[in-house]
């Protein structure tokens, strides 16, 4: 097995969803403290090293809709611009029970357990593997103990509902903060490594 970090990153409010009470699509406590700078600074740090982009099916529709317009718009912040690019370019694994042709260039569509495909990744290439965004992968590995870091931005929001990321069952691990950030708005960034 090579020495690949596996990193993920996920946005949740105070109270620990990555979305609201209406479901998916209820991203109302993330999205006005996306484009902050401690955001961009935060995005910026958890691809840095990332040479393998996972995600679940319904990040990788939704982010082929808006990251490749943005690696083209010269008007774009260059945070988010060098964010995209790196999206764009970078080898992608996508989990999904239904696709049958890869929505990106550079994407390997996977049927298979999240700990499985990982742990296969671990044996090959070079640069961390970034979980980016999918909660349901990320809760897998946590699950299966096979993450290294956590990227988390915590917003100042209560939702009151939505799903949440720490479920009951997890084994239990201990993390240590290796960077926190505090932005104007009251939003955290945090890092976490897994203590081994």
């Amino acid at each position: 097995m090579t020495d690949r970090l596996v990193t993920a990153n996920l946005n949740l409010s105070l109270d620990g969803h990555y979305n609201g009470p209406g479901g998916p699509g209820d991203l109302s406590a993330i999205i006005p403290f996306a484009t902050t700078d401690v955001a961009r600074d935060h995005m910026t740090r958890l691809y840095k090293n990332a040479t393998t982009a996972v995600l679940g099916r319904l990040n990788a529709e939704g982010f082929l809709s808006y990251w490749p317009s943005v690696a083209d718009d010269e008007n774009a912040d260059p945070r988010d611009r060098g964010y995209a690019k790196w999206l764009v370019a970078t080898e992608k694994v996508v989990f999904s029970t239904t696709l049958t042709d890869a929505p990106w260039e550079r994407t390997r569509l996977v049927n298979a357990p999240a700990a499985d495909v990982i742990t296969e990744l671990k044996t090959s290439g070079k640069g961390e593997i970034l979980v980016n965004s999918s909660a349901s992968v990320i809760k897998a590995l946590l699950a299966a103990d096979l993450l290294d870091r956590l990227y988390l931005m915590i917003t100042p929001v209560i939702t009151g509902g939505g799903e949440r990321l720490f479920t009951a069952g997890l084994p239990t691990t201990q993390w240590a903060v290796t960077h926190q950030e505090t932005g104007k708005s009251g939003e955290l960034a945090m890092i976490y490594d897994r203590v081994r």
